[in-house]
């Protein structure tokens, strides 16, 4: 089991916001983007950022999105279509959605809309 499936979201997420904000993105983008992945809503979203929960069963809760299998490329040095844990494979999809808007992709294609 690697160690970021018990790291919690909460500690990583001010991480993805400052890389946004960073690149002239915005922690709303950011919420947008982890909702359409996990099928969260608002509430939900900040009840798991705020109870600290861990990588494990957030994607435990999440009801992932059918188009996430769309999310393709490398991230970490790994293509992330290719890898095996289905657990890494989602925390790899959230990272690459949060890579695509830092670099400047339109909403749109980030979403695969």
């Amino acid at each position: 089991m690697s160690r970021i499936f018990t790291v919690s979201v909460a500690s990583v997420y001010p991480h993805y916001v400052t890389k946004l904000e960073r690149k002239g993105r915005t922690q709303a983008e950011l919420d947008e983007v982890i909702r359409w992945l996990t099928g969260f809503d608002d509430a939900e979203l900040r009840r798991h950022l705020e109870a600290g929960t861990t990588f494990e069963d957030f994607f435990a809760a999440a009801r992932l999105n059918p188009s996430a299998s769309l999310i393709t490329g490398v991230i970490c040095g790994h293509r992330v279509e290719t890898i095996e844990d289905p657990l890494m494979r989602r925390i790899r999809y959230l990272d690459k959605l949060v890579d695509e808007l830092a670099k400047g992709k339109a909403m749109v294609k980030v979403l695969r809309a």
